[in-house]
């Protein structure tokens, strides 16, 4: 049966090729769909059909499945953008020197601490998964995140409250 799918899929190519063609733009998706519809069919070779006409209507169908998993993943692809999008638009409103300060204590800390601190406030992760993606215990992180805390706290006190 691989001799049948090789020669049907050499007669068949340029087919494939201008359906996907009047079908995707950019049209330099259509050879990526072609070569993915072309591993389909050897992937699925066992329920291939043995007589061409079939086995034609066959790798079709396996285009229109490959052209529909493409045409999912890419809405699905520009629903997410749109969501990161909307999240990024969120003004910021720390002044440009405030930001400068809270950096450069973060800075300051240890590695580990910085690691853990910009996980959990910057990647949004819990002290659990920062522990669990940093390789930590996570009671080790919690008292790592404690003290980062406590650093931070100290140096990002008003000066004013020093003297008083």
């Amino acid at each position: 049966m691989s001799a049948e799918l090789r020669a049907a899929l050499r007669l068949n190519a340029d087919d494939l090729l201008a359906y996907f063609e009047r079908r995707v733009d950019p049209r330099d998706d259509a050879a990526d769909l072609l070569a993915e519809t072309m591993l389909q069919a050897w992937r699925r070779l066992a329920d291939a059909p043995a007589e061409a006409t079939p086995l034609r209507m066959w790798l079709f169908g396996i285009a229109r499945n490959v052209l529909a998993n493409q045409r999912r993943g890419r809405r699905r692809r520009l629903a997410l953008a749109a969501k990161l999008r909307s999240q990024f638009t969120v003004p910021i409103t720390a002044s440009p020197e405030d930001a400068v300060t809270v950096r450069a204590a973060i800075d300051n800390l240890g590695p580990d601490q910085r690691d853990l601190v910009t996980l959990v406030h910057w990647d949004g992760f819990t002290v659990a998964e920062a522990a669990e993606v940093l390789g930590v215990n996570p009671s080790t992180a919690r008292s790592r995140y404690a003290a980062a805390k406590q650093q931070l706290r100290e140096a990002l006190q008003p000066a004013e409250s020093l003297c008083g």
